[in-house]
């Protein structure tokens, strides 16, 4: 069982883009919740040398969670290499906080959510929007019935081709394809605005000659028990979107960042309704990625109910494989 902590000392496992120039400076901006501790790497020489920076490098992933010095660890790993890493670090005592998607696979997503549930642990996937402002707006939207009984909800999640053709996302062998990375995010939003009852009803897949990973998509997500859909699409062959439309009975709104909303970005809401017309919500910018690291923070400080996290983590994974089932029927 891990002990209870006040400041967090955290870890992170490889040099990650997101986790140089996004999440590592976040935890530095919030000294009076972690304590960043340094980055274990597989390539120690390179890593010291390619990064000016004053991080602590660990020679491997091992050698900085075997040290009696983290509480929590973030793993932006391939997605092939998130479930040994987070199995390692969780029956190391560890809280974890790693990249989407969780795991390639439902069943060992549902083991690791199982072993955190046994010792306590705050497992998080991170889908920093969810923490945004601009999603916390769009529910009061629909709370305070401004465009009154939901009808059609659409969101999408897309970009050009990546520029290197050795990109990890482009690699079957490390969990690549645009559904665990692009599509994911429309299919948890999904849960957020339906609830956690639904199931995919239909799912298309694309490939093309040059990998061997799916590389666009798309398909619909129904609840059990209502009358509710959301169609998804993405892709990494796409003209850039990332955007959610919500048709309701009395009007619909829109935003084109929903899930990437930098911290100097000021989002909008187009709402239309019968009564007032078209109007344009300017919201405040947000960081998206602190309000995560307070989360995970309460999380591991029992602050909050980690258990909400697991049953996300493993109904997250549950549609991912239903969604895999659906493309191949």
């Amino acid at each position: 069982m891990n002990k209870k902590v006040s400041k967090i000392r955290i870890g992170v496992l490889g040099t990650a883009n997101i986790a140089l120039r996004s999440l590592i400076p976040e935890i530095q901006n919030l000294p009076d919740n972690y304590e960043f501790v340094g980055i274990g790497t597989r390539n120690i020489h390179e890593a010291e040398n390619v990064h000016s920076t004053n991080f602590q490098f660990y020679d491997g992933y091992d050698s900085i969670l075997d040290k009696d010095i983290l509480d929590a660890v973030y793993i932006p790993l391939p997605n092939s290499l998130h479930y040994p890493w987070v199995r390692k670090a969780l029956e190391k005592g560890l809280h974890v906080l790693v990249e989407k998607s969780l795991a390639c696979k439902y069943e060992e997503v549902k083991e690791l959510n199982e072993i955190a549930k046994e010792s306590n642990l705050a497992l998080v996937e991170n889908f920093q929007f969810r923490f945004h402002s601009q999603l916390s707006e769009v529910l009061n939207i629909i709370d305070n019935d401004l465009i009154g009984n939901l009808r059609i909800i659409r969101s999408t999640f897309c970009f050009p081709p990546f520029p290197d053709p050795d990109n990890i996302r482009y690699k079957k062998e490390l969990g690549g394809g645009a559904l665990l990375d692009a599509g994911a995010y429309p299919i948890k939003l999904s849960q957020i605005l339906l609830g956690s009852e639904i199931y995919v009803s239909s799912a298309k897949s694309n490939s093309n000659n040059k990998f061997d990973v799916d590389i666009w998509g798309g398909g619909m997500i129904q609840q059990e028990n209502g009358d509710l859909f959301t169609q998804i699409a993405f892709g990494f062959d796409n003209f850039y979107q990332c955007n959610l439309e919500i048709i309701g009975s009395k009007g619909k709104l829109y935003t084109n960042r929903i899930f990437t909303a930098k911290e100097s970005f000021k989002p909008q809401i187009i709402l239309e309704t019968h009564t007032d017309g078209i109007r344009t919500i300017e919201l405040e910018s947000d960081n998206h990625f602190e309000n995560m690291l307070i989360h995970f923070y309460e999380l591991a400080n029992g602050i909050k109910d980690k258990n909400i996290e697991y049953s996300q983590n493993i109904n997250q994974a549950r549609l991912l494989d239903e969604f895999k089932i659906r493309s191949n029927e």
